[in-house]
């Protein structure tokens, strides 16, 4: 039994390798989308190059994200998670010193096989370490401190593209892992699940990630690669296949059993597609369109990431008194309301009567659905699988937004210049945020129709508090 108690030197040192290490992967997700501009002008990118910028990462970060829990479980997690962080930091120096948008691209792809490996790399370092009479405190900690990561992101993204350059957005992970790596090794003690066999479903991965990639590749170069899309459709048709029939699958197929889970990630796939497109176009569309410099954009945005970080737990244990339906109903209709408002940005948008009240029930919409997502994905399922379904929860949030942006500037005509452009890219952002609304509105009329209250006793989140925007959190295993 693990027997590190908060209040140690040890579980200090714990908690603050953790909170570094989930924070590069954190502030990450968030700063990026604010360098977007000055990343196409330095390295002279197309639109599709930026898009293939967020997706790269995105991509093996979400086909990725199961398997890497499974190794920590076998070879140890601090091992596995310390892989991770010095893989993400190796990568994010590529990204650095890129000299070419070719070379970007496929450090970021390399950046999110590290980050498959340290995100739930972090959570479960908590769980196999800390006396259980202290580990819901320390969870508690952890992703309180990981949101305020979040939080500084964008601030700390658009100071970093306006001063130094962007990038430094990727070289900041450097000094970052250097602190975490010996802290780890010094301090967390190995921990492994004896109950592993060694058995990992590679092909299932590889399957899942190739399914993801060609579908993407042919939305982004639409127009010469319908064979690509097709070969897509094959890649998830054989993945599916895969998982069928393998003892221990990846992604356990009959988990869908349960009509709420599979009703509530149909749900997550809509609020998450249309939270990655939002994300992404908006910070393109206050600097190119607005005129907002990257520090103005990535502090326009803060006030969503703060709601969050601030109210998240009290929002959950709403959810746990009235019940889920309501709170998933609303939140994506409270979100689809603030994208609509966003049509109000255009040129020299005043940032208090234009930006701030689409930002702020942007705000209120994601703190009112978030929490109860993921209580009640954990709550489908039976108590030993919750871990499971949470990690199946949190990749297809993450699937969602890479095919939102993908297929987004696709959708709305943008051409491989349009952020050039204010006026081309003002009069497709106009386009998109309708499109994000209306599939947000569809995931109101799922989550009306089809979640109902979980029955007591079912398993509860411990990540009460965060402000990650990109993705619901990783939670425990259950059993």
């Amino acid at each position: 039994m693990p027997d590190v108690r908060i209040a140690s030197a040890q579980g200090k040192w714990i908690l603050i390798t953790t909170v570094l290490g989930s924070s590069m992967a954190l502030l990450d997700s968030t700063v990026v989308n604010v360098a977007l501009p000055r990343i196409g002008d330095d390295l002279d990118a197309s639109l599709s190059a930026l898009q293939w910028t967020i997706n790269a990462y995105m991509l093996t970060l979400a086909g990725l994200i199961l398997l890497g829990g499974s190794l920590g479980d076998q070879f140890g997690r601090r091992k596995v998670f310390v892989i991770g962080v010095v893989w993400f930091a190796a990568a994010s120096l590529m990204c650095g010193l890129a000299p070419t948008d070719a070379v970007l691209i496929g450090a970021r792809a390399l950046q999110g096989i590290g980050g498959a490996l340290l995100t739930p790399g972090s959570l479960a370092l908590i769980q196999a370490s800390f006396h259980p009479d202290d580990r819901a405190r320390a969870v508690g900690l952890w992703s309180g401190f990981g949101g305020i990561g979040a939080a500084v992101g964008p601030f700390l993204g658009g100071w970093l593209v306006d001063g130094p350059g962007w990038r430094w957005v990727f070289l900041l992970n450097v000094p970052l892992a250097l602190l975490c790596v010996p802290i780890a090794l010094r301090h967390v003690p190995e921990s492994a699940d004896g109950r592993s066999h060694g058995r990992f479903d590679i092909l299932g991965a590889v399957l899942g990630a190739l399914a993801l990639g060609l579908v993407t590749f042919a939305l982004i170069e639409a127009g010469t690669t319908s064979l690509l899309a097709v070969a897509g459709v094959a890649a998830g048709v054989a993945f599916v296949y895969v998982e069928k029939r393998r003892q221990d699958p990846m992604l356990p197929l009959d988990i869908f059993a349960s009509r709420q889970f599979t009703a509530l990630n149909i749900v997550t796939l809509c609020v998450y597609g249309a939270f990655g497109g939002y994300f992404f176009l908006t910070a393109l569309q206050l600097q190119v369109v607005a005129g907002y410099s990257a520090l103005a954009a990535g502090t326009a945005l803060l006030p969503t990431t703060a709601l969050m970080l601030l109210f998240s737990a009290r929002s959950g244990a709403l959810a746990d008194r009235i019940g889920p339906r309501i709170p998933l109903t609303v939140g994506p209709l409270l979100c689809a309301t603030a994208m609509l408002l966003m049509l109000r940005v255009g040129e020299h948008a005043n940032y208090l009567t234009d930006v701030l009240p689409a930002v702020l029930v942007q705000g209120v919409g994601m703190v009112t659905l978030v929490a109860p997502l993921t209580a009640s994905v954990l709550a489908s399922v039976d108590t030993a699988r919750a871990g499971v379904a949470s990690g199946i929860n949190n990749a297809a949030a993450r699937a969602a937004s890479l095919i939102a942006v993908a297929a987004l500037p696709l959708v709305t005509g943008m051409g491989p210049e349009a952020y050039r452009s204010p006026s081309a890219f003002d009069a497709a952002f106009d386009r998109a945020m309708p499109v994000c609304a209306g599939v947000l509105v569809v995931g109101s009329a799922l989550a009306f129709a089809m979640v109902r209250r979980p029955a007591p006793g079912c398993v509860r989140p411990e990540c009460r508090t965060h402000g990650n925007v990109t993705a619901p959190p990783i939670e425990a295993k259950g059993g």
